[in-house]
Protein backbone atom coordinates (compact mmCIF):
# COMPACT_ATOMS: atom_id res chain seq x y z
CA UNK A 1 0.00 0.00 0.00
CA UNK A 2 1.27 3.08 -1.02
CA UNK A 3 0.67 7.15 -0.53
CA UNK A 4 -0.06 7.62 -4.20
CA UNK A 5 -0.16 10.97 -5.47
CA UNK A 6 -4.49 11.66 -5.28
CA UNK A 7 -3.43 13.34 -2.02
CA UNK A 8 -2.20 16.34 -4.14
CA UNK A 9 -5.30 17.33 -5.43
CA UNK A 10 -6.27 18.71 -1.81
CA UNK A 11 -6.52 22.25 -1.23
CA UNK A 12 -3.46 23.28 0.05
CA UNK A 13 -1.84 19.62 0.20
CA UNK A 14 2.09 20.55 0.20
CA UNK A 15 2.02 24.52 1.19
CA UNK A 16 -0.02 27.61 -0.31
CA UNK A 17 0.80 28.74 -3.58
CA UNK A 18 0.43 25.17 -5.05
CA UNK A 19 2.62 22.08 -5.74
CA UNK A 20 5.48 21.59 -7.63
CA UNK A 21 6.37 18.12 -7.70
CA UNK A 22 9.13 16.29 -9.34
CA UNK A 23 9.29 12.02 -9.30
CA UNK A 24 12.30 10.13 -11.12
CA UNK A 25 13.65 6.97 -11.80
CA UNK A 26 17.25 6.81 -12.83
CA UNK A 27 18.15 9.53 -11.03
CA UNK A 28 19.71 9.81 -7.53
CA UNK A 29 18.28 13.03 -5.74
CA UNK A 30 21.30 15.17 -6.04
CA UNK A 31 21.00 14.62 -10.22
CA UNK A 32 17.33 15.03 -9.72
CA UNK A 33 18.08 18.74 -7.94
CA UNK A 34 21.11 19.74 -10.62
CA UNK A 35 18.85 18.92 -13.39
CA UNK A 36 16.19 21.02 -12.24
CA UNK A 37 17.94 23.76 -11.31
CA UNK A 38 20.03 24.05 -15.13
CA UNK A 39 16.19 24.37 -16.98
CA UNK A 40 15.91 27.29 -14.65
CA UNK A 41 14.29 29.91 -17.64
CA UNK A 42 15.54 33.52 -16.35
CA UNK A 43 18.76 33.34 -14.81
CA UNK A 44 21.32 30.66 -14.03
CA UNK A 45 20.91 28.74 -10.91
CA UNK A 46 23.56 27.13 -8.13
CA UNK A 47 22.38 24.25 -5.92
CA UNK A 48 23.36 25.49 -2.51
CA UNK A 49 22.70 22.26 0.49
CA UNK A 50 21.31 24.09 3.50
CA UNK A 51 20.63 20.37 5.29
CA UNK A 52 17.66 18.55 6.52
CA UNK A 53 14.26 20.83 6.74
CA UNK A 54 10.72 20.56 7.21
CA UNK A 55 8.51 22.76 4.54
CA UNK A 56 8.07 25.24 7.07
CA UNK A 57 11.60 25.16 7.70
CA UNK A 58 12.27 25.71 4.49
CA UNK A 59 10.27 28.62 4.01
CA UNK A 60 11.88 30.13 7.09
CA UNK A 61 15.64 29.72 5.31
CA UNK A 62 13.99 31.25 1.90
CA UNK A 63 12.51 33.91 4.32
CA UNK A 64 16.16 34.95 5.54
CA UNK A 65 17.77 33.88 2.00
CA UNK A 66 16.10 35.85 0.33
CA UNK A 67 13.56 38.31 2.45
CA UNK A 68 10.26 37.16 1.03
CA UNK A 69 10.20 33.59 0.92
CA UNK A 70 8.34 34.26 -2.95
CA UNK A 71 11.84 35.38 -4.08
CA UNK A 72 13.63 32.55 -3.66
CA UNK A 73 13.38 28.97 -4.91
CA UNK A 74 13.99 25.67 -2.54
CA UNK A 75 13.97 21.85 -3.20
CA UNK A 76 13.22 19.20 -0.20
CA UNK A 77 14.40 16.21 -1.76
CA UNK A 78 13.92 12.21 -0.91
CA UNK A 79 13.44 8.76 -2.03
CA UNK A 80 10.68 6.44 -1.59
CA UNK A 81 9.47 3.12 -2.63
CA UNK A 82 11.82 3.35 -5.71
CA UNK A 83 11.29 7.12 -6.39
CA UNK A 84 13.61 9.73 -6.03
CA UNK A 85 11.76 13.24 -5.23
CA UNK A 86 12.02 16.64 -5.39
CA UNK A 87 9.25 19.28 -4.00
CA UNK A 88 9.56 22.89 -4.79
CA UNK A 89 8.85 25.92 -2.26
CA UNK A 90 8.45 29.50 -2.53
CA UNK A 91 9.07 31.67 -6.68
CA UNK A 92 9.18 28.41 -8.13
CA UNK A 93 5.87 29.57 -10.46
CA UNK A 94 6.65 29.74 -14.26
CA UNK A 95 10.31 29.64 -13.49
CA UNK A 96 11.47 26.63 -15.14
CA UNK A 97 11.90 25.40 -18.44
CA UNK A 98 9.36 21.93 -19.29
CA UNK A 99 12.29 20.48 -21.10
CA UNK A 100 12.68 16.57 -21.93
CA UNK A 101 16.46 17.22 -21.41
CA UNK A 102 16.11 16.61 -17.86
CA UNK A 103 15.82 12.91 -18.71
CA UNK A 104 18.63 12.52 -20.85
CA UNK A 105 20.51 9.78 -20.10
CA UNK A 106 18.01 6.60 -19.83
CA UNK A 107 16.08 8.04 -17.08
CA UNK A 108 12.25 8.73 -16.64
CA UNK A 109 10.93 11.84 -15.08
CA UNK A 110 7.12 12.49 -14.44
CA UNK A 111 6.39 15.96 -13.24
CA UNK A 112 2.80 16.93 -12.01
CA UNK A 113 2.74 21.05 -11.07
CA UNK A 114 -0.47 23.02 -9.72
CA UNK A 115 -0.20 26.88 -9.19
CA UNK A 116 -3.57 26.98 -6.91
CA UNK A 117 -3.63 30.37 -6.19
CA UNK A 118 -3.11 31.90 -10.04
CA UNK A 119 -5.92 33.86 -10.70
CA UNK A 120 -6.20 33.29 -14.14
CA UNK A 121 -6.70 30.37 -13.66
CA UNK A 122 -3.74 27.84 -14.88
CA UNK A 123 -4.78 24.32 -14.78
CA UNK A 124 -2.52 21.58 -13.01
CA UNK A 125 -0.36 20.03 -15.82
CA UNK A 126 1.16 16.81 -16.03
CA UNK A 127 4.73 15.93 -17.70
CA UNK A 128 6.53 12.39 -18.32
CA UNK A 129 9.67 12.49 -20.13
CA UNK A 130 11.78 9.45 -20.85
CA UNK A 131 15.50 9.27 -22.49
CA UNK A 132 15.64 12.98 -23.02
CA UNK A 133 11.81 12.92 -24.74
CA UNK A 134 8.09 13.91 -23.54
CA UNK A 135 6.30 11.04 -23.83
CA UNK A 136 3.00 12.20 -22.39
CA UNK A 137 1.58 15.80 -20.92
CA UNK A 138 -1.54 17.62 -20.68
CA UNK A 139 -3.58 19.78 -18.38
CA UNK A 140 -5.55 17.83 -15.34
CA UNK A 141 -8.51 20.11 -16.06
CA UNK A 142 -9.08 18.37 -19.10
CA UNK A 143 -10.70 21.72 -20.76
CA UNK A 144 -9.30 24.29 -23.16
CA UNK A 145 -8.89 27.00 -20.53
CA UNK A 146 -5.02 27.14 -20.99
CA UNK A 147 -4.06 25.93 -23.97
CA UNK A 148 -5.71 21.92 -25.42
CA UNK A 149 -7.35 20.21 -22.94
CA UNK A 150 -6.24 16.60 -25.12
CA UNK A 151 -3.53 14.40 -24.19
CA UNK A 152 -0.31 14.74 -26.26
CA UNK A 153 2.64 12.55 -26.60
CA UNK A 154 3.47 9.16 -28.11
CA UNK A 155 0.61 7.60 -29.77
CA UNK A 156 0.54 4.76 -27.38
CA UNK A 157 0.89 6.43 -24.57
CA UNK A 158 -1.30 8.78 -25.00
CA UNK A 159 -4.12 7.05 -26.71
CA UNK A 160 -4.01 4.76 -23.45
CA UNK A 161 -4.26 7.09 -20.78
CA UNK A 162 -7.07 8.68 -22.95
CA UNK A 163 -8.62 5.48 -22.82
CA UNK A 164 -8.46 5.20 -18.98
CA UNK A 165 -10.04 8.73 -18.47
CA UNK A 166 -12.61 7.65 -20.26
CA UNK A 167 -13.33 4.77 -18.17
CA UNK A 168 -13.32 7.35 -15.62
CA UNK A 169 -15.89 9.70 -17.30
CA UNK A 170 -13.47 12.32 -18.53
CA UNK A 171 -13.37 14.72 -19.71
CA UNK A 172 -16.67 15.93 -17.87
CA UNK A 173 -17.79 19.96 -18.02
CA UNK A 174 -20.36 18.74 -15.30
CA UNK A 175 -17.77 18.05 -12.82
CA UNK A 176 -15.90 20.46 -10.30
CA UNK A 177 -12.28 21.13 -11.04
CA UNK A 178 -11.05 19.65 -8.15
CA UNK A 179 -12.95 16.21 -8.71
CA UNK A 180 -11.62 16.46 -12.55
CA UNK A 181 -7.74 16.89 -10.62
CA UNK A 182 -8.26 13.95 -8.35
CA UNK A 183 -9.70 11.46 -10.67
CA UNK A 184 -7.19 12.60 -13.32
CA UNK A 185 -4.08 12.07 -11.26
CA UNK A 186 -5.41 8.67 -10.14
CA UNK A 187 -5.32 7.21 -13.49
CA UNK A 188 -1.82 8.78 -13.72
CA UNK A 189 -1.05 7.12 -10.23
CA UNK A 190 -2.58 3.58 -11.03
CA UNK A 191 -0.89 3.58 -14.70
CA UNK A 192 2.42 4.34 -13.68
CA UNK A 193 3.00 3.23 -10.37
CA UNK A 194 3.45 6.59 -8.68
CA UNK A 195 4.20 7.71 -5.79
CA UNK A 196 4.49 10.45 -2.85
CA UNK A 197 5.36 9.67 0.64
CA UNK A 198 2.41 12.29 2.34
CA UNK A 199 4.25 11.83 5.84
CA UNK A 200 7.45 12.30 4.30
CA UNK A 201 6.72 15.62 2.58
CA UNK A 202 4.50 16.84 5.38
CA UNK A 203 6.25 16.06 8.29
CA UNK A 204 9.78 14.87 8.25
CA UNK A 205 12.76 17.19 7.41
CA UNK A 206 14.18 15.64 4.48
CA UNK A 207 17.76 16.74 2.46
CA UNK A 208 16.74 20.70 1.51
CA UNK A 209 18.97 22.96 -1.19
CA UNK A 210 18.32 26.47 -2.07
CA UNK A 211 18.50 27.42 -5.93
CA UNK A 212 20.22 30.53 -5.68
CA UNK A 213 20.47 33.34 -8.24
CA UNK A 214 17.81 35.92 -8.62
CA UNK A 215 15.53 36.21 -11.75
CA UNK A 216 16.65 38.88 -14.53
CA UNK A 217 14.57 41.95 -14.04
CA UNK A 218 12.13 42.21 -16.78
Amino acid sequence: MTDGITWLAGPRSIAFGGYSVTLARGLGAEALAARIAAAARWSERTVEPVGELTGDGLVEALEEEFGDAWDGIGLRLGASGGWTFAVAYGGWFGEFENDPVISAGGAEVFSVEYEEENGKPVPPTFHYHRDGRTVCSFNLHLDDSWGSGTVAGDPEVACEIERLLSAEGLPDEGRADREVHRAALGVLERHFGLSLPRALVLEAPLPTVLLTGRSAAL
